[in-house]
């Protein structure tokens, strides 16, 4: 028989790297949110689920179950193959820990495979989430990286993460680059699922003495980022990072690729059109419908981003900041490291 078992069991055996979360919810719920680090393995397609979901409405919920279960008879053969190929303990759960979790952990137990069933489900896990924001409580320093648009601060992130330096990439856990052209390419997560990756990595990190972040504004796209991590941030020690010109306007044209999304860079340059000096504006516009992306990442750069940068830095108090005039990226981690060194003598000789 299959054994159910708390949250705080499955957030401690996660963090132990033993164990395989398995949402057994349909593909659109997964992808909209889910507890960070499962896989999905539906018992119902989006098309089963709304089928089932209209049974009991309409009919029965005793219809809904017999309609349900020839389903997942159907499909039992390959549902156990996916299950088999996971050499880890394994945990499933649905929206509540309900008919779904239930369902999977029965057939898998009866096939001789050993799940256990997460109690509550992922509304556990989301009130778990709350109830961390609502703590205001995250001890490291926040270390910021900021800089001009262009100044490739997320790829140093994730630079300095490889040499062993915890850093939470904002951008990266709210599919957005955080500019007006920062959802293409990308797929945007809802503030929920925002949320649940950020308190997962604050619980990663608790106990570290710093963490490197990017300068962000208020809101990441259509994601806002909690109150406390906020002030947090613009309290803390800000690293400006300066680097040539050229240098960012290839950092820009490396992560956007352009080329590739015309349309919707245009349809982006078209909300932001009004804020630039109308002869300007005209030479973007004629510089993106020639795909001379070069020069649009130039002009904007000029008289768009790098104006409203330095108007945004202003804030922050000069005992709070420190330079890094960098000739490339490289230069720019080293120098990083540096300041991290000096600032943290001995707990970063063991990052």
């Amino acid at each position: 028989m299959f054994q159910d078992i708390t949250l705080q069991e499955l957030l401690e055996q996660q963090k132990q790297g033993n164990q395989t979360i398995i949402d057994v919810r349909s593909p659109s719920e997964y992808n909209e949110t889910t507890i960070p680090g499962s896989i999905n393995i539906p018992v119902f397609t989006d098309e089963e689920r709304a089928e089932v979901g209209t049974l009991y409405t309409q009919e029965s919920k005793e219809a809904a179950k017999e309609r349900g279960l020839e389903i997942m008879s159907a499909k039992l053969p390959d549902f156990m193959k996916q299950f088999k190929e996971i050499d880890t303990p394994k945990t499933v759960f649905c929206w509540r820990g309900g008919m779904r979790s239930k369902t999977a952990a029965t057939l898998l137990d009866l096939m001789g495979l050993n799940v256990s069933r997460l109690h509550g489900g992922i509304r556990a896990y989301r009130q778990w989430v709350v109830g961390e924001l609502e703590k205001e409580d995250f001890p490291p320093d926040l270390i910021v990286l900021n800089g001009n648009t262009g100044t490739g601060k997320t790829k140093l992130l994730h630079h300095l993460a490889e040499k062993g330096y915890p850093m939470i990439d904002l951008e990266g856990i709210a599919g957005h680059r955080g500019s007006i052209f920062g959802h293409i390419g990308l797929e945007p997560k809802i503030q929920k699922e925002f949320e649940s990756q950020l308190v997962q990595n604050m619980h990663q990190l608790y106990d570290v003495p710093f963490v490197l972040i990017e300068g962000e504004s208020k809101r990441v796209g259509k994601d806002t980022i909690p109150e406390f991590f906020f002030n947090k941030k613009e309290q803390s020690t800000q690293l400006f990072i300066n680097l040539p010109a050229q240098q960012r306007v290839e950092n820009i044209l490396e992560d956007y690729q352009p080329w590739d999304y015309p349309d919707q860079f245009m349809e982006a340059f078209d909300r932001i059109r009004k804020r630039i000096h109308t002869p300007i504006a005209k030479q973007i516009e004629a510089d993106l419908n020639a795909a001379r992306y070069r020069s649009v990442i130039q002009l904007l750069l000029e008289y768009y981003y790098d104006p409203r940068y330095e108007h945004a830095t202003k804030k922050y108090p000069d005992e709070n900041t420190e330079t890094i005039q960098a000739d490339d990226m490289d230069d720019a981690a080293a120098q990083i490291e540096t300041q991290l060194a000096a600032m943290y003598p001995d707990q970063v000789k063991s990052v």
